[in-house]
């Protein structure tokens, strides 16, 4: 008997249950694979060995969990500790678990390289398969990761909205505060708002990049000079040049502290130092929960990339993860590939400086045709 155990790691997507659902069908393919297991919140329900049939699983039950939002298993953010890697170690091996899908990002990919490298040193017959998934599209090697597409689709069409109303409504500033941390991915996939150059967002700023205030004020000014109006679009990590977030509140997380509030703290200013009527938006957790602006093509990437997982363990690899990799050509298209854990474990992709705009506010057009397949076809505003 060959036992599968799959378990998530880090915040849930859209998506994630799709590439679960992805496992278990293609499991089901495959004789040799006699039971799946899924982990309860993740490294947690592994040390607990709090486990769950996904075989014992209906279709129509499946089915209903491949289409459902946050993560059906539920998730962990555990620090691991090498005591706890010894002891999920233990527990596969105890149980008999040949394969560990773990899916997550660059610090889940990072837990999963640690348990490979273990039960190598200890003669565990365990295949380790990394399963991608993030929101911030941070994640190396592959050309993006099942997660990032919904959350950016989401992102482009609150700027879209916001622009309407802010067109609809003028004399005042937004500001749109998009997650991402540390990487300017969903704030750049804005950009995918507008085709008209007075089309909001008007002004989209990358934490790749410093932002003094001064300069951010000067743009606005510009910009209301000229419209009567202002969308901004900010990351969440996005700093000014002394490194600091504006004077915003901080909170503490996995990768460093993390700007709580900082379109109100950058609407507060503008307001402060320009006089002009400003208000900041921070959709937050719906921009990654929100299952009715998911995207097609990201939910099946998800699952595709769930299905590649099992196939991977069966040909026995292990210490990789499955790769998304575009194709050549003008008609967008990916296949599934691998890389070594250890070429994405714990290494931050951030957005390409080269295709920020040289006025440090903009994308150039490389990326809005990169994104555009991901995020899907957007209705446009309609003004007459």
């Amino acid at each position: 008997m060959t036992t599968l155990l799959v378990a998530h790691s880090g915040g849930p997507t859209v998506v994630i249950n799709a590439s679960l659902a992805g496992i278990v069908e293609e499991a089901r393919r495959h004789p040799d694979i006699t039971s799946v297991l899924g982990a309860r919140f993740g490294i947690d329900g592994i040390l607990a060995e709090d486990f769950v049939d996904l075989f014992a699983l209906k279709p129509a039950v499946l089915a209903a969990v491949a289409g459902a939002a946050g993560s059906a298993l539920g998730t962990s953010r555990r620090p691991m500790t090498s005591e706890d890697i010894e002891r999920t170690v233990s527990a596969c091996r105890d149980r008999d678990i040949r394969f560990l899908l773990y899916t997550g990002g660059n610090g889940s990919m990072g837990t999963a390289h640690d348990i490979d490298t273990l039960a190598r040193d200890r003669g565990v017959a365990l295949s380790v398969v990394g399963v991608p998934k993030t929101i911030d599209n941070d994640l190396a090697v592959t050309d993006h990761a099942p997660g990032y597409a919904s959350a950016a689709r989401f992102f482009a069409c609150a700027a879209r909205d916001i622009g309407a109303d802010n067109r609809a409504l003028p004399a005042q500033v937004q500001v749109l505060e998009a997650l991402g941390r540390h990487a300017g991915w969903i704030a750049a996939a804005t950009s995918l708002a507008g085709t008209d150059p007075d089309d909001a967002p008007h002004l989209v700023y990358l934490p790749e990049r410093p932002l003094p205030l001064d300069t951010l004020l000067d743009d606005v000014q510009r910009v209301y000079d000229r419209l009567r109006r202002c969308l901004v679009v900010v990351c969440e990590g996005q700093l000014d040049d002394r490194g600091e977030p504006f004077g915003a509140d901080v909170r503490a997380s996995s990768r460093g502290p993390l700007a709580t509030n900082l379109a109100h703290r950058l609407a507060s200013a503008i307001t402060e130092r320009l006089g002009l009527k400003a208000r900041g938006e921070k959709p937050g957790l719906l921009g990654r929960a929100s299952a009715e602006l998911r995207s097609d093509v990201d939910w099946r990437e998800a699952k595709w990339c769930g299905e590649a997982a099992v196939r991977t363990a069966i040909d026995g690899a292990s210490g990789v993860m499955v790769t998304l990799e575009r194709e050549p050509g003008l008609r967008y298209a990916v296949a599934t590939g691998t890389t070594p854990l250890s070429r994405v474990a714990g290494i931050e992709r951030r957005f390409p400086l080269d295709w920020i705009g040289a006025d440090g506010h903009s994308v150039v057009p490389a990326f809005r045709q990169w994104a555009a397949p991901l995020v899907g076809a957007l209705d446009r505003d309609v003004w007459i």
